[in-house]
């Protein structure tokens, strides 16, 4: 059985690709923990910096929730359905979203239900112009499970979003960028180039620095101005403290490119 999941790595990039080509790389159990297994595997390995999420296949990012296995959960009963289904899936895109290396979707397809909730989740995408996107759930008679009657609003507005959520209209690439989804729309053979040229452009920089960006922001986005100021001054004393920060800020006054030893 092939993995649902497949890793490699090229120079300090993981690239985690969704490995179910024959089922538009719906979202199974099996994928889901997988994903989430090599995250822990990627977050432990300190030749690593940062990660790109795509789908296998030329036709699928991926197309949500793997229909047939999660309503045989459904028919067990709620509490089963939001055990196996629900929490394993808000898991794994709450792991994407808090994960301390920057996490890069390049949309290749499809982008439907919990393939939208993991280009929601991910700090950065790209989308190809082949790539749709749409919140289908309500035509199954459900709302989104992954995250995405949380993190659709926060990007795209509370109007904006709704109209998706209730519509489970289909949407363009374009409107994607438009509505602060993804951050750039490239043609379709650009965009593995410029999923690895964004991620060679914050690899340039303090690991550390970077995962203390990303905590700051991730967690200040719930929580008051107030307590978001809080926490970014936290995340500033504990960079302050780190090689990094010394090197930086030697390499700015010597007028070098700064070496960062990632400690």
């Amino acid at each position: 059985m092939a993995d649902p999941v497949l890793l490699r790595v090229e120079e300090r990039v993981a690239v985690l690709t969704l490995n179910r080509p024959e089922k538009l790389n719906a979202l199974n159990y099996e994928t889901n923990d997988r994903l989430v297994t090599l995250l822990g595997r990627i977050e432990e390995d300190p030749q690593i910096g940062a990660v790109i999420i795509t789908g296998a296949g030329e036709r699928a990012f991926s197309a949500g929730g793997d229909i047939g296995e999660f309503s045989r959960s459904v028919e067990e009963g709620p509490d089963i359905a939001v055990r196996d289904f629900v929490r394993r899936g808000q898991t794994m895109t709450a792991r994407l979203e808090t994960f301390p290396k920057p996490v890069i979707a390049a949309v290749n397809g499809l982008a439907f239900g919990g393939g939208c909730e993991i280009t929601e989740a991910v700090h950065l995408a790209i989308a190809s112009e082949q790539a749709l996107f749409a919140k289908p759930e309500i035509r199954i008679g459900i709302p989104p499970t992954f995250g995405g009657t949380q993190r659709l609003p926060r990007l795209a507005g509370r109007k904006r979003a709704l109209e998706l959520l209730l519509t489970g209209d289909s949407f363009s690439p374009q409107r994607a960028y438009e509505l602060g989804l993804v951050n750039q729309v490239v043609p379709h053979k650009d965009l593995m180039p410029a999923a690895f040229d964004l991620a060679e452009r914050i690899l340039q920089h303090s690991p550390l620095a970077a995962a203390r960006i990303i905590t700051a922001v991730t967690r200040g986005l719930n929580v008051g101005i107030a307590e978001g100021l809080e926490v970014e001054r936290e995340q500033f004393a504990r960079m302050a403290a780190t090689e990094d920060c010394r090197e930086g800020l030697a390499a700015w006054i010597e007028r070098r490119t700064p070496a960062y030893p990632g400690r």
